[in-house]
């Protein structure tokens, strides 16, 4: 038995992580088909299954979905200072895996306001842990007359409580 060599790994999509100026050339020929874009943003560090859910959901809403991912240094100022655990290039490599994912895009500030005003996704969307916190975001998009959506959390799943359950596991050994 002869064996297979193993073609060198590469990133799973990188066709799909885009720069913004690539992302709004991309988005042009879909619009004008008539195509509606929808958008979510985060840190997705450590994916689990909360997010592949809530991301399915997001991409139900349009004909397309386009993933803001907070950069390792909009990460550390808005969330903590240790974090991200996974670096932006693995948590954008794994989002873009997703076949729920149309396109990922890397941004440094806190918030993904300029992103908004950019790209201008017909329909915004957001975990309904946002109901009662102000989205910026929301009212650019509720200003050029698009949509916003909360859409429900999986109970039970989350990072911090991934982490929780890890430290409490495995933490004393």
């Amino acid at each position: 038995m002869t064996a297979t060599p193993t073609p060198d790994l590469q990133p799973s999509s990188p066709a799909k992580v885009l720069t913004l100026a690539e992302l709004l050339s991309r988005l042009e020929e879909p619009r004008a088909r008539g195509e509606r874009v929808a958008f979510t943003n985060g840190a997705f560090d450590l994916l689990h299954v909360g997010h592949v859910r809530s991301l399915q959901r997001a991409r139900a809403l349009a004909d397309g979905l386009v993933v803001g991912l907070n950069s390792d240094a909009s990460v550390r100022a808005y969330k903590s200072p240790e974090g991200p655990l996974l670096g932006q290039a693995e948590r954008a490599e794994l989002l873009a895996a997703l076949a729920c994912v149309d396109y990922v895009v890397i941004f440094d500030e806190p918030t993904a306001e300029t992103l908004v005003t950019a790209i201008r996704p017909e329909v915004y969307v957001k975990g309904a842990d946002y109901a009662t916190v102000p989205l910026p975001e929301g009212r650019i998009v509720r200003d050029y007359g698009g949509r916003v959506e909360l859409i429900p959390l999986e109970a039970g799943r989350s990072t911090s409580g991934l982490i929780r359950e890890i430290v409490e596991r495995f933490g004393r050994q």
